[in-house]
């Protein structure tokens, strides 16, 4: 079950909306931001469908991912990834180069890019800026550079990532209100935490302030039915009708790996002959898994220990960004629930490890919050 569900349908019409959009989708040159939960097929779906559309229209598409090393500053991996790109681009035998060649019809003379500024100092003080990178890349390719930042909430969550943003934006606003640019400037932001995604365009303070937040397309019934009729063609019978397993697939949150391991565990059951029928079973299987998805998170704070559950339920609970976690009053209530005083030198260790596991957040100074909603709502649901 390995084989990758394309959506060529849905990337076509994406690409198409940002590279050629038409009057009511002229916004998206401002910036667009999709928010969806965590594997539910996001990164899957830009790599394998809408990064191939964007390069086969003749785009230049730079893809980061802000979660590939949390111990990277989203700054840092931007830069790397953009440099990255245009040392590709300065070679002459590139693959790049060769597919803008054919695609676009660029003769840069058997040479590559030449830029006018030293591409190892990109970012740095003494360096070129992005917004001077991007001008020169979309110039000599005459065409759109698209940037897509996976997981982008997390440039917020440092000064240093704020700022990056800010270089993104000057980016834009250098280039695309050219009246005769050769192309435009595009960022295309994808997250897991859809409170934070929507603060990146709806907040004032935020660079990209009134650029355009949408829900990320989740994966709909035509693939719980690809998936059914796989396993028919592999001769498996034990199968659920197509809307009880539409049903568990929502259950489960749209969630492939989830949705797959479903019915794995579907087959075993019916095979020691437990004497139901596969749509009295699947939603049960669903049910469990869904809590089970959340546990595999859940047991990186439990191996933190005591205090961080009594750090992680307080964030969790808190509507909205969590405040004081490090107070007197919140060590005091950490100590009632593991029954020993807490010093409040000992949350910021704490804290830190919980931050390096990736199941909180820093949104701001002193704000935190759970990295996945779908691991915050499955414990709030157990911990009323």
């Amino acid at each position: 079950m390995a084989e990758v569900f394309r959506r060529p349908h849905l990337a076509a019409e994406l690409a198409g909306r940002l590279l050629h959009p038409g009057v009511l989708d002229e916004g998206l040159r401002s910036g667009l931001f999709l928010s969806g939960l965590r594997r539910t097929g996001k990164t899957t779906f830009l790599r394998t469908d809408l990064v191939p559309e964007l390069e086969a229209q003749g785009a230049v598409v730079i893809y980061v991912d802000l979660w590939s090393d949390t111990r990277v500053s989203p700054a840092q991996l931007v830069q790397a990834a953009v440099r990255r790109t245009l040392d590709e681009l300065a070679t002459p035998a590139s693959p790049l180069l060769a597919r803008l060649r054919r695609i676009r019809g660029l003769d840069p003379g058997g040479m590559g890019f030449r830029f006018g500024f030293q591409l190892e100092q990109l970012g740095q003080s003494s360096g070129a800026t992005l917004a001077q990178a991007f001008t020169e890349v979309v110039d000599q390719a005459r065409g759109d550079v698209v940037l897509i930042v996976d997981e982008v909430q997390q440039a917020i969550t440092t000064e240093e990532g704020n700022q990056m943003l800010l270089a993104l934006k000057a980016a834009r606003d250098a280039i695309n209100p050219r009246p005769a640019t050769p192309g435009h400037f595009l960022l295309l932001g994808t997250g897991s935490h859809r409170a934070l995604v929507s603060e990146l365009t709806a907040r004032r303070n935020q660079a990209f302030a009134g650029a355009t937040s949408l829900p990320y397309p989740v994966l709909d019934q035509d693939y719980v039915s690809h998936v059914l009729q796989r396993l028919r063609e592999t001769s498996v019978r034990q199968l659920p009708s197509q809307q009880t397993a539409w049903s568990a697939f929502q259950t489960l949150g749209h969630r492939p790996e989830e949705f797959l391991r479903a019915l794995g565990q579907l087959q075993a059951s019916s095979s020691t002959g437990s004497g139901l029928e596969p749509d009295q079973l699947m939603p049960v299987i669903a049910a469990t898994l869904r809590g089970s998805a959340a546990d595999l998170e859940l047991q990186k704070v439990e191996q933190i220990g005591g205090l961080a559950l009594a750090i992680f339920d307080r964030v969790a609970q808190a509507e909205g960004q969590a405040r004081g976690i490090f107070s007197s009053e919140a060590a005091a209530a950490y100590g009632e629930v593991i029954g020993r005083e807490v010093r409040v030198e000992e949350i910021q260790p704490v804290v830190n490890d919980l931050l390096a596991a990736n199941v909180l957040m820093r949104l701001g100074h002193g704000l935190y919050g759970v990295t996945d909603p779908f691991v915050q709502d499955i414990w709030r649901e157990r911990h009323p």
